[in-house]
């Protein structure tokens, strides 16, 4: 038996005073948020040392309830959920998993948690919060497991209930026993080791003209007038639309992938890296600037790192297996007399080995380098994941270090 914890979303369909307290809620969580982080920025610069911690700040919330008494209204749970948070985010920043915490924004990501003293009533489509009482939700799917907390958050004008549950399962065995390499691309998606290609959807470039009429119109009126926000809804009803598309592109495919293949070699690339901005400096300047931020575009456009992340845990929760394979040469390399040279690669799409003369699409020929490059991890006993490298003690002989590229043996 395995654990598995699992998040259900659920569009909310408050009335008004109920509306009215959620905004509230979050502004509380926000305030409270700030002044814990500022707190922490006095004490680090007074003596250069870390004091957070969830049990110290958390004395202090009475303090600033007796100075800000509109802070009563908000659940005491919530507040405190939110300095964990914070606490969580310190963490991430010192274990390099994420930059430092930065202040929140009104307006920007506002939600509150309730880790208990909730219910939930599917049958009757409807859930209770503290202090907010019942609040009918659109029950699109039914929900399995046990409810642990509730995160309630704001998105283009619209509240949405999000509820992690856990339960117990089988060890699962994928019903697959294929492996499969996976290139993904801006021209191609993504294009499978047996030939399979998944077209690019392209959400933003779809939209780019749109929302460059919207922000022009924007730039048009007077900030913060009623006509600018009005607009500024429809832009972020827009942004909102052109993510929806992403998504729902990005699990339709993966979920495909995940149910034909047991395991599935992808390249560990680092997407912040390779959409770096290319201005350069004020004494060096850098060179190419329109297009690599064309490129970076079209890059965060993909959404290869979510597309790693969806394959990651639908392969974990259907016993099947993703492997992260050093990216080095995979466009480069023949498959038939595996020659390397920048010269095999002479357009995005044609692949022709200047050696013997191997000619084929050169995402199909990536994508079969990526699945060769497995068998060969799989062979040397290193691994390659997200958080850079983990290393195997491989047999005697075998390169040791993970970052250079992984020899791709002949077919």
């Amino acid at each position: 038996m395995m654990k598995r914890l699992q998040a259900y979303q659920f569009e909310l369909m408050p009335n008004g005073e109920q509306s009215r307290a959620m905004r509230q809620y979050a502004g509380c969580c926000r305030v409270v948020y700030n002044k814990a982080l500022v707190w922490q920025n006095e004490q680090y610069q007074a003596d250069n040392t870390f004091k957070f911690g969830y049990t110290k700040i958390a004395n202090l919330l009475p303090l600033w309830k007796s100075e800000l008494a509109w802070l009563k209204d908000a659940p005491s749970q919530a507040l405190q959920q939110t300095l964990k948070n914070l606490e969580t985010s310190f963490r991430n920043f010192f274990a390099r998993r994420a930059d430092f915490p930065k202040f929140k924004k009104k307006g920007v990501s506002d939600s509150f948690r309730f880790p208990q003293g909730f219910k939930i009533e599917q049958h009757n489509n409807r859930l209770f919060l503290p202090k907010l009482g019942w609040i009918r939700y659109r029950n699109s799917r039914e929900m399995l497991g046990v409810a642990k907390n509730i995160t309630v958050s704001q998105k283009c004008g619209k509240w949405y209930a999000s509820i992690q549950t856990e339960r117990e399962v089988a060890q699962p065995e994928h019903a697959a026993t294929s492996i499969v390499g996976v290139d993904v691309g801006i021209a191609r998606f993504a294009t499978l080791s047996n030939g399979q290609v998944f077209e690019s959807v392209n959400s933003f470039k779809q939209k780019q003209t749109r929302l460059a009429r919207y922000q022009r119109a924007l730039s048009r009126k007077v900030k913060f007038s009623s006509h600018w926000k009005k607009q500024k809804g429809k832009i972020t009803r827009l942004h909102s639309t052109i993510a929806n598309i992403r998504k729902d592109y990005l699990h339709k495919t993966t979920s495909t992938i995940s149910q034909n293949h047991a395991m599935i070699v992808i390249e560990d690339l680092q997407i912040s890296h390779m959409s770096k901005s290319a201005k350069g400096t004020i004494e060096t300047k850098g060179r190419n600037v329109k297009q690599k931020s064309g490129l970076n575009r079209s890059i965060l456009d993909q959404g290869w790192f979510e597309f790693r992340r969806q394959l990651e845990y639908k392969q974990a929760w259907a016993g099947g297996q993703v492997l992260a394979v050093n990216p080095r040469n995979t466009s480069r390399t023949c498959p038939c007399c595996k020659h390397v040279a920048k010269e095999n690669r002479q357009t995005q799409a044609k692949f022709e080995c200047v050696a013997c003369g191997y000619a084929e699409n050169a995402d199909l020929v990536g994508a079969i380098n990526i699945l060769a490059a497995g068998h060969a991890v799989l062979a040397c006993g290193v691994t390659v994941q997200q958080d850079r490298t983990v290393k195997h003690e491989p047999a005697e002989g075998i390169r040791k270090s993970s970052r250079e590229p992984v020899g791709i043996p002949a077919l």
